[in-house]
């Protein structure tokens, strides 16, 4: 479903990206790994749109999107939870949720069941403002916001960032169920290994802006991969 070839992409006379070559499935889970400051956030910036590439493309359903705003990227089934979150916190978690209403026709706009069966807490909590939530319920949070968009490719900018470990296995699980639909690719960028391995159907390994180990998960050899991930 998304396929991008060779990219480079600067910030100024810096570059963040060398020929950089990926795909994504649908119904797959897509893993790229890398120590900070590689490239990795680059990399999706890059296909969500809010980062000018230099040279190459980037296909979303066969259709060359190189050139469309970020905006126009949404209406086409392409959602993004950014590192860091970026929950609105003096908005509560309804109102939070329905800023995922903006890319979507009238008709649409409502919040999808299983948003609370994938993430319960939030039910519990819809009118709590989202910055009185732990940082574990904001990724949930900032997840289930990208779900009312109803993705047909969702990009994950590591999710497991100051999370603590039994809500790390509830976005471990939820993204396992996604994927095992068959109706979405799930782009996702990690540091945490363990979190990465178990869920990755590929991946990528990226060093200095470019790509230095890539396959399926029965490729992956752990030694190579770690090597690249210690300091």
């Amino acid at each position: 479903m998304l396929t991008v070839s060779h990219l480079d992409l600067f910030y100024g006379a810096s570059q963040a990206l060398r020929n950089v070559s990926l795909s994504a499935a649908r119904g797959a889970v897509t893993c790229v790994l890398g120590r900070n400051g590689v490239g990795k956030s680059s990399l999706l910036r890059a296909v969500v749109g809010q980062q000018t590439i230099a040279k190459g493309e980037i296909l979303w359903e066969d259709e060359e999107i190189s050139n469309l705003p970020p905006h126009a990227r949404t209406r086409k089934g392409i959602a993004s939870v950014p590192q860091g979150r970026e929950i609105f916190p003096l908005l509560t978690v309804m109102e939070n949720l329905k800023t995922g209403y903006a890319p979507l026709p009238r008709a649409e706009r409502n919040i999808p069941g299983e948003i609370f069966e994938l993430f319960p807490v939030l039910y519990e909590m819809l009118d709590r403002r989202g910055g009185d939530l732990s940082g574990g319920q904001q990724q949930q949070l900032a997840i289930a916001r990208a779900l009312v968009t109803r993705p047909k490719l969702l990009i994950l900018d590591e999710p497991t960032e100051g999370i603590q470990p039994s809500i790390i296995k509830d976005i471990e699980r939820v993204i396992g169920l996604l994927r095992d639909r068959g109706d979405m690719a799930i782009l996702l960028v990690e540091q945490y290994f363990e979190f990465a391995r178990d869920l990755a159907d590929a991946f990528a390994v990226m060093e200095r802006g470019e790509i230095v180990l890539s396959g399926t998960r029965e490729e992956m050899v752990e030694s190579d991969v770690r090597r690249y991930l210690t300091v």
